[in-house]
């Protein structure tokens, strides 16, 4: 199986060794290469019947965030737990501030987002210290 990954790594052009912070004449060296600059985990229980709806207007938001306000990108996962996840990667805190005090990208894809959510919890800044996610692949 990781002999398939790291072929799929190099059709993309990309250098394994390079993609982890490794020297390529070291492949024992611990990962060095760390992530973007502020990280933002987000949490919600979303309502059942409206997960569809969120999962729409959260991508839209997202897509607009990364093509007009500066995002990094982000990524969203749903937990064993039954909660949705999501972090957002962003240059700097600033780069994020300055992106939310600006009007919404898409005021009915917030509303759409706002209404599938039965419970939000507190946002939790991360700092990053290793970077081990390989991007790009299908």
């Amino acid at each position: 199986m990781r002999r398939g990954w790291w072929e799929a790594v190099r059709a993309r052009g990309a250098d394994p060794a390079v993609s982890f912070g490794r020297s390529t004449s070291s492949w024992g060296a611990s990962l060095t290469r760390r992530g973007p600059g502020f990280v933002v985990l987000y949490r919600w229980k979303l309502r059942p019947e409206a997960e569809a709806s969120f999962v729409q207007a959260w991508s839209r938001i997202s897509e607009l965030l990364l093509e007009q306000r500066g995002s990094l990108g982000s990524r969203r996962h749903r937990g064993s737990d039954g909660l949705w996840y999501s972090y957002a990667q962003w240059s700097s805190a600033e780069a994020r501030s300055k992106a939310f005090a600006a009007d919404p990208v898409d005021s009915k894809a917030s509303k759409q987002m706002q209404a599938a959510i039965a419970e939000e919890f507190p946002e939790v800044v991360l700092e990053s210290y290793a970077d081990c996610i390989v991007s790009g692949l299908s």
